[in-house]
């Protein structure tokens, strides 16, 4: 808004100042709405400072060409100096000069210069010449100017009236500075002293236009040339020229031969002069191409700044025999020599360039990685001169990469509209919490490939992460501080210091670079990661968080996790609805880890899915009740980068899992009935049998709960805190928790290949509650049978009912007598009935529970066997341990 704002602003002024109209005026609006729209729509490209450069180097020649020696310098001058004092506005201006200049060469006058100069601050009067005629009486004396006759003759009538020479000069001294440029008649005399030498040039290029001699046959034959001619056609055509000896294709014409030599070689000869021109010939065309895209613009300077020493040298070589200074000689066959090294690494840009050519959409930072390549390959071939050329070309070029990339790493900013960059950000606004993953993304080709050069794939990673780093620092207020603290200077990126070093002047191209760009990243990287892990951890309590996290879905706190869940299980086990209400829970859940975390960001709700069954089935098993039971602990937004949904899901599968095992661990513990309170002779005869089997369930419950937290919680939660402490920025931090949390998933047999076993763990919960439900209901068939029995035996006592006196019943008593009679109602409400004989189910719960063991250690020793990581080992020492309770021939139980 602000941006519209200032441009609105500005476009105001400007209508104002070009019509010169008032605001109140109607056609103020009109001439507003036109110039936004056009504003709005605006697509013009940024001016190429390169072509621009180029244009005012062809204005300086051109001048010199033409005789304005004086122009070109003065035009040189003012170049030179602009330099020291140009902006990212110079171009702009520069070209805006360029389109508006009109005939420069025969418009401009030197002398206009002078009125940009600043006038000279006078001190005081100055005397001038005609200050003194006037006070010398000069003016007056007309005879001061006559001429004087010196000659012996005193005849005063020889005396000449006429203006003499001297005085025509004193007169000439008084016209203005501008009767010095007026051309006169001399200026317009031509000398023809140089017509001898024009018949000879003309005498020289004669053999282009005679016709080929005959032979006997009347057939034509070759024209018969010298080697100075051959040589001179041959170095205009690697310039670019026309020539006679070539077509424009650079192909040789085959109508002329070298004198003395035979045909043979000179069309070999001839044919290796045409086969340089055509590989110069892409690089010229390039060169002379309008490229919109910065990051080829500066290839196609690369390119011309190769051809311009090239074409250099061959001024160099015209020029030693244009003006002999000592005898040379003229050898075709030398001048590929000495210019062979140059033309290597023409050659190798050609092929670059003909690659690009041959493939179509191809994507500017494509030349990159060839240039990439083939400095590799001219390193491994032993080609220095061309290693050197292309490394540094390519170095350069890469420095118009590095832009883009250099303003996302510092300040965590895209340039509008760039599209050869490999990040871009989101056109949606996202949540602060998923600002990491979700606003900036990584662009892709039409294949799924990153959209960014092959050579930077390996450090895409950490510069996008500290790109993100920078926009969550700005997001928390911290960028500005961060940045004033980042002192460290930026390593140089170029060829010089990257492949000149000694220790490493062996190593292939690809690791020199790799190394130079990696200190060049960590300089940036490393200081923005650093901060932004230091303000998650101070500022933002991601340790308190995690804390927080694990009380409430750990258990780390066993006493804050039964004040949770002895409420739920007495709602379960007495089918009251109130288990279901997430009023009810949130109020639990906020009252038992209130130590441990912040109550205003703790909530509990039920699954919709958990409430369609009865109360009846709800507490008859885990499975269908407490898994739909959700605990929700909101974090701030910054934690939540490094806490994803998914491992908080995980977090909610292991508290389900713990809640499961504390319930059937609650059911034998809280559930006990003592020996000396059955009477029934059936119970009495089955009553260690019992406590046989609830010993093994218990036995289970407790050993599963020991591998749970010793060897699994614990340790991973030690060493995620330490791994996190020491990640290098948050993807990394990011990862550390997800592989915790996946990892604990896995170890708590809570994955998708462990759902067999986890099934089977669950059976044998089942059988907990199976098991203290029938022997309830037992327990409680007797209370009612006693109870008829010595109701019938009061009836029929002589004593007054009044008469005996109730046992005074302690604390202990009274909670047991309550449990005993909710359960007995439940019991009576539920029409609970065994199936089978009260001894018939403890075997059969004594078979299913053997049987169970059995499936659980051997599946989890296969599972080890089959799998690799650190669950694999876990998995096998918690097979050890419940093969101890396995009850094998002629082995010892232990429970």
């Amino acid at each position: 808004m602000a941006h519209l704002a200032e441009v609105s602003s500005l476009t105001d002024e400007l209508i104002t100042l070009i019509t010169s109209i008032s605001q109140s005026d109607p056609k103020f609006n009109v001439y507003r709405e036109s110039s936004l729209r056009s504003l709005r729509h605006h697509s013009n490209l940024r001016t190429n400072q390169f072509d621009v450069e180029d244009q005012l180097n062809g204005w300086e020649e051109r001048f010199r060409v033409q005789g304005r020696d004086g122009l070109a310098d003065a035009l040189h001058t003012r170049l030179e100096a602009l330099q020291a004092q140009s902006d990212k506005w110079t171009p702009d201006i520069l070209h805006f000069l360029l389109e508006l200049a009109d005939q420069p060469t025969q418009k401009t006058r030197l002398i206009d210069l002078e009125l940009l100069k600043e006038p000279d601050i006078e001190l005081g009067h100055r005397l001038t010449w005609d200050e003194i005629a006037n006070e010398d009486d000069w003016a007056k004396d007309r005879a001061l100017w006559k001429s004087i006759d010196y000659g012996d003759s005193s005849d005063d009538g020889d005396f000449d009236e006429a203006k003499s020479e001297t005085s025509t000069d004193s007169v000439s001294t008084l016209l203005s500075s501008t009767d010095k440029y007026q051309r006169t008649i001399d200026d317009l005399i031509i000398d023809q002293s140089g017509e001898d030498e024009l018949l000879k040039v003309v005498g020289s290029q004669a053999w282009r236009h005679t016709d080929p001699p005959l032979d006997q046959n009347g057939r034509p034959k070759k024209t018969p040339i010298s080697d100075i001619q051959v040589f001179r056609e041959a170095l205009f055509m690697l310039g670019g020229h026309p020539t006679s000896l070539f077509n424009e294709d650079c192909n040789p014409i085959l109508n002329y031969q070298l004198s003395n030599v035979s045909w043979d070689s000179f069309k070999a000869l001839i044919t290796t002069y045409a086969e340089w021109g055509r590989t110069l010939r892409p690089l010229r065309v390039l060169s002379t191409a309008k490229q919109q895209v910065s990051l080829l613009q500066v290839f196609q300077d690369a390119i011309t700044e190769q051809l311009i020493l090239f074409d250099r040298q061959l001024s160099d070589i015209q020029a030693r025999y244009v003006a002999v200074k000592q005898d040379v000689v003229v050898s075709l066959t030398g001048i590929l020599a000495e210019l062979g090294d140059s033309f290597s690494t023409l050659s190798a840009l050609s092929t670059l360039v003909i690659q690009l050519d041959e493939q179509r959409n191809v994507y500017p930072f494509k030349y990159l990685e060839l240039l990439f390549e083939a400095a590799g390959t001219a390193q491994a071939a032993g080609n220095d001169v061309v290693y050197t050329s292309l490394g540094k070309i390519f170095f350069d070029c890469f420095q118009v990469y590095l832009r883009p990339m250099r303003l996302w790493m510092e300040d965590g900013e895209l340039a509008d509209d760039d599209k050869t960059f490999f990040i871009f950000q989101t056109p949606t606004k996202v949540p602060l919490k998923d600002i990491w993953s979700g606003q900036f993304k990584l662009r892709q080709t039409q294949n799924g490939a990153l959209h960014a050069p092959k050579f930077l794939h390996p450090s895409t990673k950490r510069i996008f992460t500290t790109g993100k780093s920078v926009n969550v620092l700005k997001h928390l207020g911290r960028y500005e501080n961060a940045k004033k603290q980042w002192t460290g200077r930026e390593p140089i990126l170029d060829f010089a210091t990257a492949c000149s070093s000694d220790e490493l002047g062996l190593s292939p191209f690809e690791e020199l670079f790799n190394e130079a760009f990696g200190r060049w990243i960590r300089s940036k990287h490393h200081a923005t990661s650093a901060t932004l892990r230091q303000v998650l951890f101070d500022s933002c309590n991601l340790s308190r968080a995690l804390d927080s996290l694990q009380h409430i879905y750990f258990g780390a706190d066993l006493s804050a996790l039964d004040s949770f869940a002895s409420p739920l299980f007495r709602h379960l086990d007495t089918l009251s609805p109130s288990w279901r209400d997430r009023f009810t829970l949130t109020e639990i859940a906020q009252e038992a880890f209130s130590r441990y975390a912040d109550s205003y960001r703790l909530s509990a709700h039920v699954d919709p899915r958990g409430v369609v069954h009865s109360g009846i089935t709800s507490r008859s098993s885990v499975r269908v009740s407490l898994p739909a039971i959700r605990l929700t602990y909101r974090l701030n937004w910054p934690v939540q980068l490094i806490l994803s949904e998914t491992s908080i899901a995980g977090y909610q599968s292991i508290f389900t899992f713990l809640l499961q095992l504390r319930r059937g661990t609650s059911t034998l513990q809280k559930q006990w009935v003592a020996r000396s309170s059955i009477s029934a002779d059936h119970l009495v005869r089955n009553y260690g049998f019992y406590c046989l089997v609830r010993s093994k369930l218990l036995w289970f419950c407790n050993t599963l709960s020991t591998y749970l937290t010793s060897l699994v919680l614990v340790p991973s939660i030690i060493a995620m805190k330490e791994n996190l402490r020491n990640a290098l920025d948050v993807d990394d931090m990011i990862q550390v928790h997800s592989t915790f949390a996946s990892n604990v998933i896995e170890e708590c047999c809570l994955g998708a290949k462990l759902k067999p076993l986890r099934d089977c763990i669950l059976d044998v919960l089942d059988l907990v509650i199976r098991l203290e439900d029938t022997h309830r209901a037992e327990v409680a068939k007797e209370r009612e049978e006693l109870q008829e029995i010595s109701r019938l035996s009061v009836n029929s006592s002589p004593m007054k009912p009044g008469a005996s006196r109730p046992r005074k019943r302690t604390g202990d008593d009274d909670d047991m007598a309550e449990v005993d009679s909710d359960m007995e109602d439940v019991f009576h409400r539920s029409g609970f009935e065994p199936e089978k004989a009260y001894g018939e189910t403890l075997r059969s719960i004594d078979s299913d529970f053997e049987k169970h063991l059995r499936f659980l250690s051997g599946g989890l020793r296969g599972v080890a066997r089959a799998t690799r990581g650190p669950a694999a080992g876990r998995w096998d020492i918690l097979a050890e341990m419940l093969e101890v309770g396995i009850n094998e021939a002629g082995s010892q139980r232990v429970y």
